[in-house]
């Protein structure tokens, strides 16, 4: 399994350089970048002290979507609650969640707002769920590079754990199909929009038997919506 640090719009080059060594540190090495300010920067690469590799290696893309084209399973951060989900899940509730799918997902999005305003509604919506640090206060906040490091200390027990999982091929992906089967078949039967949104918010929270489960159930009615078709 791959987990992909992903920074939307990051204003502040010191903050995607300290993000990089923060990732590094914890056994990760993919950071993707969505708009980003010079990353590549002296200041930059000062603050990623033995991770500009990372820095280098950066992949960047133009959307959040675009960043999000190989992913099945997406974790968006978030200090305030928006209207875009109904869940919040605390940061120590994440590495159970990613374990309970670990057979039915190859790659993982953590994806981190901007500095001044976070994610936007219509970013959160691309994430499967949404996730939030507890805090004492609400100001002063976490900075980027903060956040980026307690999540990428808290999920690190998940890589070794993941990585001796014998995945079949035809389970590593079933996460992901069994949501764009769901999406088709709920908007083929006009479901209302807030019903839909949550039911694919729920999803993000079914473990590898529930998958396979609710996978072969959908899969189930799609043969038979396909035979009256037919007929």
């Amino acid at each position: 399994m791959q987990i992909h640090f992903t920074l939307v719009e990051p204003f502040v080059p010191e903050n995607v350089g300290a993000a990089a060594r923060a990732i590094k540190t914890m056994g990760f090495k993919s950071l993707r970048l969505v708009n980003p300010c010079d990353y590549l920067s002296d200041k930059a690469q000062m603050l990623a002290h033995g991770s500009v590799d990372i820095l280098k290696k950066a992949a960047v893309y133009s959307s959040l979507a675009e960043a999000l084209h190989d992913c099945d399973f997406i974790i968006g951060t978030t200090a305030k609650q928006r209207m875009a989900k109904n869940d919040y899940h605390c940061i120590s509730d994440i590495p159970d969640i990613i374990r309970r799918k670990s057979n039915s997902i190859t790659a993982v999005a953590l994806v981190f707002g901007r500095e001044s305003r976070g994610l936007n509604n219509r970013e959160l919506k691309l994430c499967d769920i949404l996730s939030s640090i507890p805090m004492k206060t609400q100001y002063p906040s976490l900075n980027l590079a903060q956040t980026v490091m307690l999540y990428a200390y808290t999920v690190s027990p998940v890589v070794p754990e993941v990585r001796k999982a014998k995945i079949k091929p035809a389970d590593a992906m079933q996460f992901r199909n069994l949501k764009k089967t769901v999406n088709r078949l709920m908007k083929l039967v006009n479901v209302k929009p807030l019903i839909h949104n949550r039911i694919m918010e729920r999803l993000g929270l079914l473990g590898n038997n529930d998958i396979h489960l609710l996978h072969s159930l959908c899969n189930r009615i799609d043969e038979q919506l396909n035979d009256k078709k037919v007929v």
